[in-house]
């Protein structure tokens, strides 16, 4: 039984899929010959010694996948029962590894919640500010003229009651922004979170990389 660190054991994973893609890609499996000549066409080698440098390419490829398939196990093993701490929560490694991806910013990443609720958040709130901006304007424009009516064209009216209706009719119909959850302070909350959860694991997790042990 072999014993090293994580971050060892990922180290000689990355190794070993860049060693066999690129064994895969250099082997020669297969060769022609003409009945009347000694040697393979391409390699120049006699069909026996074609034979056994093809076995042993095959044989390193296999043994190279078996290696990386015994640290492909020990690793995916160790994540899933070793845990990490957070702020917010406990996770194995597994699940910080998980929530790390889908944290990950990326325009194709469609299970990054946080930044779609932001956009969506942040998008509604804008738009309702406009809208609200926009109604209220208008209604003080037509107070404007209600008043302009009222006082005439000298501006003077020795009654003010009837500019109290003008009042009352503004304050009426004043649009107001209806918002349940703080929209504002949530965006901030929100990416503020996002951020810190993915420092957070992302230290948690190069930690652990460094001070867990797997076997092979």
């Amino acid at each position: 039984m072999e014993k090293m660190l994580i971050t060892q054991a990922l180290d000689e994973r990355d190794l070993l899929r860049k060693k066999i893609m690129d064994k895969i890609n250099k082997a020669k499996f297969v060769d022609s010959i003409k009945r009347n000549e000694e040697v393979v066409k391409e390699l120049r080698l006699t069909k026996d010694e074609f034979k056994k440098r093809v076995e042993a390419e095959y044989q390193q490829i296999e043994s190279y996948i078996d290696r990386y398939q015994k640290i492909e196990a020990a690793i995916v093993l160790s994540n899933a029962i070793t845990k990490i701490k957070t702020s917010y929560g406990e996770y194995s490694v597994a699940e910080a590894i998980a929530i790390k991806r889908r944290l990950k910013d990326s325009e194709d990443n469609e299970e990054d919640f946080e930044n779609y609720l932001y956009d969506t958040l942040s998008e509604q709130y804008d738009d309702i500010n406009l809208l609200v901006e926009r109604k209220n304007k208008e209604l003080q424009d037509v107070a404007n003229n209600m008043r302009l009516n009222i006082l005439g064209k000298d501006g003077k009216n020795k009654d003010d009651r009837p500019l109290d209706v003008v009042d009352a009719y503004v304050k009426e119909n004043t649009t107001e922004v209806v918002d349940p959850i703080n929209i504002k302070k949530l965006i901030d909350e929100l990416m503020e979170r996002k951020d810190k959860l993915k420092r957070e694991l992302d230290t948690a997790i190069k930690v652990s990389n460094a001070t867990t042990f797997i076997e092979i």
